[in-house]
């Protein structure tokens, strides 16, 4: 059984993890419209990513017999200047992730429940890759701007990661 603390703090990170799906369909759509379908098709895999993670929670929830609290998602921002701010907002949104993450593994410490720590131990190493893929893409965005050739051969590069592949396999996108 879950206790009352640790039922409420799943709830809340299902609801982020619902959200984190909203905001990469959102810089999917945006960026699918400015012609990027590379980096579109990579944020559409991040969204079902993400709606895969609050899924998951969500299963770990009822198969403890709590009860399962969904709340309205927040609308993502639907506008950007470009490629680069746009995974600069990914990254900012990936470590307030890690920190309610890390938040949550906390309360599963101090509520001495083991299943949810043990749980939580896959979204600490998640975190941990989806934080390192962002960096690597803004990295090369950073280092060809959001202008020129280059720019759409990192498109073309974007477009190859697969569903289901690993937030590590998907680096070398």
């Amino acid at each position: 059984m879950l206790s009352s603390t640790m039922q409420n703090a799943l709830n809340a990170q299902i609801n982020k993890e619902q959200y984190s799906s909203q905001l990469y369909l959102a810089m999917s759509a945006h960026l699918d419209a400015r012609k990027y379908k590379g980096f579109a098709h990579w944020l559409r895999i991040q969204a079902e990513e993400e709606s895969a993670h609050a899924m998951k929670l969500l299963d770990f929830v009822l198969e403890r017999c709590g009860t399962l609290e969904l709340k309205p998602v927040a609308a993502p921002p639907t506008q950007c200047d470009g490629v680069i701010q746009l995974f600069e907002m990914a990254l900012t949104h990936e470590k307030e992730n890690t920190a309610s993450i890390h938040s949550l593994f906390e309360t599963a410490r101090s509520e001495k429940d083991y299943a949810s720590e043990i749980t939580l131990h896959w979204y600490v190493t998640e975190q941990v890759a989806e934080e390192s893929v962002i960096t690597a893409v803004l990295d090369h965005l950073r280092a060809v701007g959001d202008q020129g050739g280059a720019i759409w051969y990192l498109d073309h590069r974007m477009s190859k990661r697969q569903r289901g592949q690993s937030m590590e396999a998907s680096k070398s996108y």
